[in-house]
């Protein structure tokens, strides 16, 4: 049977969740993921398989930013060096201290992509982005090399809740002036980014996070371990969201941007840094609410195949969903089962202490769905 033949099958047997006791899906993709260096990469990063995940691509915002080919095959390498099994996809942090000749070597050791973080507006921003203009011969050669252009799409000094609507204009101009550039608008969080995303070209896509689906901004206020940048927005804004992802829409994929902070600085109450946490329970966030959305046939694509097809990089191997049984299977999968998981309230405990550990979305509450690698 074929990929997609099996991609259908599995599918069609979700669409009836009621009755599904478990399934297999190949391990999935996590289009944007902030996996930190030091004590907290070095926890994190082996959490990324055990949540249902095989293929990441990697943000440079670290301190220093990730400017090089040479620093992002060096970190490349410190990854790697955590759990093999995974495929580190790179990016660059779009900044003057770009090379624009270095991009082609860039490609050749693994980086996919170059980030645009607007200049302040979220985690280790400080050295981002006031004008696109005077990156154009940047946008050139990536277009030119196949490279992706990763956005974050908000304007500085607006209001949380404006900063991204007021952003789209960069967005429709980037893409009327170099076409065939692949361009990424990460982390989509109004209605207004979904309707644009969906009227542009087959170039232009958008990652979902797991707690974009989830949250409102109702549910950050007073929960700093809920805020993250953009922040969650309206009730009608989330229901955008869900909606282009319970169609099936292609352009819009999954990127966690998850991104943890250790808790005695994220458990505050003034001045929390901007970051939802997710890597270690991701599939089962997301199963869990198209479950409840009625959805949970959209997740294969929503996971494991809109971004893979959006990236050019190897589909994934729906075959390992028409395994049954226990035990070793001959591709690595993860098999999700019903029953209660509650997330716990730390993560990270044991080597990075109660004051370092990360704090998980959701913490204490249950989710539908366990999940388990095999291999």
């Amino acid at each position: 049977m074929s990929g997609e033949d099996a991609l259908s099958k599995l599918s069609a047997k979700l669409e009836t969740a009621e009755s599904v006791v478990s399934f297999r899906l190949p391990l999935a993709d996590d289009m944007h993921v902030h996996l930190r260096q030091g004590a907290m990469m070095k926890a994190v990063t082996p959490s990324i398989r055990s949540g249902g995940c095989s293929r990441v691509l990697v943000m440079p915002n670290l301190t220093p930013p990730v400017t090089s080919s040479a620093r992002a095959e060096e970190y490349k390498k410190e990854l790697e060096a955590l759990d093999p099994s995974v495929q580190y996809l790179m990016t660059l942090y779009l900044s003057p201290e770009i090379d624009k000749a270095d991009l082609a070597r860039a490609k050749e050791v693994g980086v996919v992509g170059v980030k645009s973080y607007p200049r302040g507006v979220t985690t280790n921003s400080e050295a981002g982005v006031e004008s696109y203009e005077g990156y154009y011969p940047i946008f050139e050669e990536m277009e030119r090399l196949g490279l992706i252009l990763h956005l974050h799409g908000e304007v500085p000094g607006e209001s949380v809740l404006d900063a991204e609507a007021r952003f789209l204009p960069n967005l429709e101009k980037l893409h009327k002036d170099f076409p065939s550039l692949r361009i990424i608008l990460e982390h989509v969080t109004t209605k207004a980014a979904v309707e644009v995303v969906k009227k542009l070209g087959p170039s232009v896509g958008a990652t979902v996070t797991a707690h974009h689906l989830e949250i409102t901004i109702d549910d950050v206020v007073g929960c700093s371990r809920n805020f993250c940048k953009p922040v969650a927005k309206r009730i009608e804004d989330r229901e955008a969201i869900r909606s282009v992802v319970l169609e099936g829409n292609p352009k819009f994929f999954l990127g966690s941007d998850s991104a943890p902070h250790p808790t005695d600085k994220k458990n505050v109450n003034w001045k929390a840094p901007a970051g939802v946490f997710t890597t270690p329970y991701l599939l089962q966030y997301v199963a869990d609410t198209l479950t409840r959305l009625g959805a949970l046939h959209r997740l294969p694509g929503f996971a494991c195949e809109f971004g893979a097809r959006f990236f050019r990089v190897t589909p994934k191997d729906f075959s390992v969903s028409l395994t049954e049984g226990e035990g070793k299977t001959s591709v690595p999968c993860v098999e999700l089962r019903r029953g209660e998981f509650e997330v716990p309230s730390l993560f990270g405990e044991d080597t990075l202490g109660v004051d370092g550990a990360a704090l998980p979305f959701r913490a204490g509450e249950k989710l539908l769905w366990t999940a388990t690698v095999l291999s």
